[in-house]
Parts: structure tokens; sequence; C-alpha cells
């Protein structure tokens, strides 16, 4: 079965920097499109990050562009978000995505805080 599993989140001042991974299985990782979400407490889930299958288009929403960067090793099934510069607002419950089929699957998510 799709398995999609976040880690790498933490407490992190503002300005400071974190990785992020998800390890997938389950699928063939390396022809599926890849995506990041986040999911703050009272607010609708945002999409943060994409990533095409051979890693060579991604984009972002303003919000994070030029902060965040998405890549993958497809070799390893993981997909990264390396977020730099962090802000108070990127404080949130970050998860990866694929969608299959018609279907979406989601890990866990991993928790990002960003406090002084």
């Amino acid at each position: 079965q799709v398995q999609l599993v976040e880690s790498g989140g933490g407490l992190v001042q503002p300005g400071g920097s974190l990785r992020l991974s998800c390890a997938a299985s389950g699928f063939s990782f390396s022809i599926s499109q890849m995506y990041w979400y986040r999911k703050a407490p009272g607010k609708r889930r945002e999409w943060v990050a994409g990533i095409s299958e051979i890693g060579d288009t991604t984009n972002y929403p303003d919000s994070v562009k030029g902060r965040f960067l998405i890549s993958r090793n497809n070799a390893k099934n993981t997909l990264y978000l390396q977020m730099n510069s962090l802000k108070l607002e990127d404080s949130a419950l970050y998860y990866c995505n694929v969608l299959l089929a018609g279907d979406d699957y989601w890990g866990q998510g991993t928790q990002v805080t960003v406090s002084s």
C-alpha cells in the first residue's frame, strides 16, 4: 500500500532553517509528481511546493518562493523540503502528498514550529 512518512520537523527560531524528508513506498515514486502541503490551526490547508517526476520543474506559491526548495532523490524514493528564512507564519503541520489514479495520499505529517 501507499505509504508516505514525513520527518525532520521541529522547533526553530525565526530566520532559521529546517529540512523535511518524506520517505515514499508502495507506488512508482520516480514517475509521480510530488507535493508538500501544510496545515496550521484555524487555517485552510495550503500547498507549499510541487516537483515534477524527475525534478526538473518545481513550483511554489508566493508565500514561500525564494525561501523553500523542494527536491527529490528517486534512487532513495525520498522527497525533501529545505526551508530557509523561516517565519512565525510558517508554523504548521507539513505533509507530503501524491495523487495516484485520482486518489490523494497523505503522510501523517511533521510539525514545524517557528518561535522565538
